[in-house]
């Protein structure tokens, strides 16, 4: 589902509120997969919207967001619903018309995401040309949304290393791209592929970097894996996150009538 070129033109021209998508498998989304299929169901929650939420698509252009956001850039895997659209319904009445820029990748670890990486280096890429292509008046890169770690919890020194590795990114991502208070927002996991998940959750809970934001994912509905978050567990956590932009980030006055 997509744009014709000139609606595409229009869109790429519009102001966007700017929101960056990244981490691992449970911000791509795997709710509603099983056994390598999407069971395509979409909660009222998650519903596109035409006039107000667009994502940045593999090709740099805008288009109508709806589930799977991440289809074209997570794809080497089946992807489902994940946070980003019950996130962006929840907060476009408040923000106005929302960007949403999907750069999550299952199964990644944190130093796979470190500056001058592929992972890293595309992030900023997106970020940038979304930026650039909603050239608008008040357009802005708003937030930074993060969910990842379940893949560092296999070994201790990956548990150990992750503070800093995280500290490292956050700083990275506001130098790249000029934006030295850029709000973020990150899950503490609620699972992983090892044993070192309190590890984990103990520094994403316990990292004080200004405009650093943690909700914590522990007690959402798993799948059967007990990795990946259920689709209710996603439309769940996509409030959650809205919750903490509207309460840390945004102030009455920047509320869009």
């Amino acid at each position: 589902m997509g744009l014709s070129n000139s609606t595409q033109k229009n869109e790429a021209q519009r102001t966007k509120q700017i929101f960056i998508l990244s981490g691992q498998s449970n911000m791509s989304g795997r709710g509603g997969v099983f056994n390598h299929h999407w069971d395509s169901v979409v909660p009222l929650e998650c519903s596109p919207d035409a006039s107000k939420i667009f994502r940045l698509n593999a090709h740099l252009g805008w288009e109508v967001a709806h589930e799977p956001l991440h289809h074209d850039i997570d794809h080497k895997k089946i992807c489902g619903v994940g946070p980003g659209m019950s996130f962006a319904n929840a907060v476009k009445e408040r923000v106005g018309v929302v960007g949403l820029v999907p750069c999550a990748v299952g199964g990644t670890r944190i130093k796979q995401w470190a500056r001058g990486s592929h992972l890293y280096e595309n992030m900023i890429r997106r970020a940038r040309a979304a930026a650039a292509a909603a050239a608008g008046q008040g357009t802005q890169i708003k937030a930074l949304l993060w969910y990842q770690g379940e893949s560092d919890t296999t070994t201790l020194d990956n548990a150990e290393s992750y503070k800093e590795n995280m500290e490292k990114l956050i700083h990275n991502v506001r130098a790249d791209l000029h934006l030295p208070s850029l709000p973020i927002i990150q899950v503490a996991i609620a699972s992983g592929e090892g044993k070192f998940i309190e590890k984990i959750r103990q520094v994403q809970k316990g990292i004080d970097v200004p405009n650093v934001v943690c909700v914590d994912a522990k007690g959402l509905e798993l799948k059967e894996d007990n990795l990946h978050l259920t689709t209710r567990a996603q439309v769940e956590l996509g409030h959650m996150l809205a919750e903490a932009y509207l309460t840390h980030f945004v102030s009455p006055s920047d509320t869009v009538i």
